[in-house]
C-alpha cells in the first residue's frame, strides 16, 4: 500500500505558502500602485514643513527678529521703557523658546496696532500675559507683556536635547527600581 500522508501534508504546506505568497504579492501590488500618490503627499508635507520652518529663525536670526519687533513699536509712535530678552531660552525637542520681558507706553490705538503688527511678522511672536494700565498723562497707556518668539534648533542642539531627555529618563528609570540586594532573600 502507498504511503500518501507525507504527500499530502506537502501538499497542504505548498498550498498554505502560496497563500501567504498572493497575499504578500496582493499587499506589494497595492503600494506599487499608490506609489506616486504617497510620493507626492511626502513632498506635499515636506514644502507644508518647509513654509512652517521658515516661521522660526535659526540663532543667527534672531537679533533681526529682535530688531523687528522693536521697530513695530517705534514705527507707531510707542516708548520702550523695557525691552529684555531672557538670558535662558527654553529648551523643547526641536525648538527653543525665547522670553522678552516688554513694557511700553503710548496711546491706546497704537498699542493695539503694535499687536497688530507683532502678528504679521513673518517669524512667530505671541504676547502673553498682557497687562495694560494708565500712565497718568494726556491719556497714555503702559502695556506690559511677555513676547515670545521661537527658533529652531540646529542639529547639534537637537542631538544635545534628545541626549539630555534619555538621561532624565534613564535616572527617572533608575529612580524606580527597586534598590539591588532588596528583596528578603534568606
Amino acid at each position: 500500500m502507498l504511503d500518501w500522508s507525507d504527500q499530502v501534508a506537502q501538499l497542504d504546506a505548498a498550498k498554505a505558502k502560496e497563500e501567504t505568497l498572493k497575499t504578500t504579492f496582493m499587499d506589494k501590488k497595492r503600494q506599487a500602485i499608490n506609489l506616486e500618490t504617497y510620493r507626492q503627499q511626502l513632498k506635499d508635507l515636506e514644502q507644508a514643513f518647509g513654509a512652517l520652518l521658515k516661521q522660526l529663525p535659526n540663532k543667527s536670526e534672531m537679533d533681526a527678529l529682535l530688531t523687528d519687533i522693536n521697530q513695530a513699536g517705534l514705527g507707531r509712535g510707542l516708548e520702550f521703557e523695557l525691552f529684555k530678552p531672557e538670558a535662558k531660552e527654553n529648551f523643547t525637542e526641536f525648538y527653543a523658546e525665547l522670553p522678552i520681558t516688554i513694557r511700553i507706553t503710548g496711546k491706546y490705538h497704537d498699542l493695539g496696532a503694535f499687536a497688530s503688527d507683532i502678528s504679521q511678522l513673518p517669524r512667530i511672536v505671541t504676547l502673553n500675559n498682557i497687562a495694560i494700565s494708565g500712565v497718568g498723562k494726556d491719556g497714555l497707556l503702559a502695556l506690559d507683556a511677555i513676547a515670545k518668539t521661537y527658533r529652531y534648533l540646529d542639529e547639534d542642539e537637537v542631538a544635545t536635547q534628545r541626549k539630555a531627555a534619555k538621561e532624565k529618563a534613564d535616572k527617572e528609570k533608575a529612580a524606580k527600581a527597586p534598590a539591588a540586594g532588596a528583596g528578603g532573600h534568606k
